[in-house]
């Protein structure tokens, strides 16, 4: 059965909780004889409604003439107070008995008891997927998430600007845009599209210069930071270098990983590292489709790009735990993944994934997908990448150094992490 949660006036929220808590958790172990169900909590990773009906529709017919015993109920969600959501449902070890979650949400979960490993169900694909796929929804060696689809971020250039600045061939390395950074600025652009809002994720800016310097968010055992590092102060030392060079847009202050009415958008910027397939359809319609140039990953000295999984995760307070792993094992097979990115656009999680899409661009994106890594999972990593976002900031209006401001983050952080130990 598939159901839509809609967003609720604030005074009636309470009562909606509880009556979608209490219907979900399903335990049917009273018979052996009875159907059992399992509940899934789907989000909307296809974004238009019909086409998301009929695929969830799909899944839940062949999943149910596959096992017979078993009624699978599909409930759909809003993004709207999804955490808060999520909280009240685990804290109280209800809700469903599958759900969605990208890497950086598992984390926390997994150190609350809220979520169940599923190695069981993900070793016997573990070889079909893409390299980030798995780990990406692995916690201290245990995988808790089934990957279903997989993002990809890439370089994108504005070949107009790159022509009025006399550069043929777009820059790939850092090098290359230093270099190309006062030829762009002589022809009256910016060189480099950057979101430094504390708003802004950094896995869509910073960090993505981090980890090709070398560099890594966290240590290896996750107990202290290592972004103050020699690769951490290279990459905001090139960041810092081009802000002071006017190669990066004084609006990027306020900027929040958006296209739409951004400089970069408004054709103003040369390219962008983060880039999404969507981003490539929204500046074609303003700088012209043949003026955009899809390229591989930015090198400096590793060639990384960022890109995560979607996974189903099962709650550890399921009641039913055999059919609920069922129901992930049928999820990540090719029939259900491969319809799953025609569908949402996203790609498929495994390297036997297929893409149809005739749109060149896209293709160049898949391309992309063998260079992405998902992130640094760790139960912290959105307080401390507020901690950094605002460091950051603080370098590029002058008001601290590079070092500076890299030690004085990771003292926040470390302390942070000491806490939680």
């Amino acid at each position: 059965m598939i159901s839509t949660v809609r967003r609720i006036a604030a005074p009636l929220m309470a009562l909606v909780l509880a009556a979608a808590l209490s219907s979900c958790g399903n335990d049917d172990s009273g018979s052996s004889s009875e159907k059992k169900s399992v509940t899934l909590w789907m989000y909307p990773v296809i974004a238009d409604q019909a086409t998301s009906d009929a695929y969830w529709k799909k899944v839940e017919t062949d999943f149910e003439a596959a096992n017979s015993g078993i009624d699978l109920k599909i409930e759909m969600q809003p993004w709207a107070n999804r955490e808060e959501k999520l909280t009240a449902a685990f804290s109280g070890k209800k809700g469903p008995d599958v759900l969605l979650m990208i890497p950086d949400q598992i984390p926390q979960y997994v150190n609350s008891g809220s979520l169940e490993p599923i190695d069981d169900v993900v070793e016997p694909e573990k070889d079909t997927f893409l390299p980030a796929a798995v780990p990406g929804l692995t916690v201290d060696g245990k995988a808790y998430g089934a990957p279903i689809y997989h993002t990809v971020t890439t370089t994108m250039y504005n070949k107009a600007i790159l022509t009025k600045a006399g550069i043929s061939t777009p820059p790939e390395t850092w090098d290359e845009i230093k270099a190309a950074a006062p030829k762009i600025k002589a022809a009256g652009f910016s060189t480099l599209d950057y979101s430094a809002s504390p708003e802004a994720t950094l896995n869509l800016s910073f960090y993505p210069l981090l980890w090709q310097a070398g560099g890594k968010v966290f240590a290896d055992d996750g107990k202290s930071v290592a972004f103050n590092q020699a690769p951490g102060l290279e990459a905001l030392t090139f960041l810092k270098g081009l802000w002071d060079e006017g190669a990066i847009s004084k609006t990027a202050l306020s900027s929040v990983n958006t296209i739409a009415d951004s400089a970069l958008g408004k054709g103003q910027v040369a390219m962008a590292y983060t880039s999404v397939p969507a981003d490539a359809a929204t500046v074609g319609k303003t700088w012209g489709a043949a003026n955009v140039e899809i390229g591989a990953p930015l090198t400096d000295k590793l060639q990384v790009g960022y890109g995560i999984p979607g996974g189903l995760v099962m709650n550890a307070a399921t009641g039913n735990p055999d059919a609920a792993k069922k129901f992930l094992s049928f999820m990540i097979q090719p029939a259900q993944l491969d319809a799953l990115s025609k569908a949402s656009g996203y790609y498929s999680p495994r390297k036997d994934g297929k893409y149809e899409s005739t749109d060149l661009n896209a293709a160049k994106f898949k391309d992309a997908l063998q260079y992405a890594v998902p992130g640094e999972a760790n139960p912290s990593a959105r307080q401390v990448m507020s901690m950094l976002s605002t460091e950051i900031q603080a370098v590029l209006t002058g008001k601290k150094q590079p070092q500076q401001a890299l030690d004085d983050a990771a003292k926040q952080a470390n302390d942070l992490l000491s806490r939680q130990r």
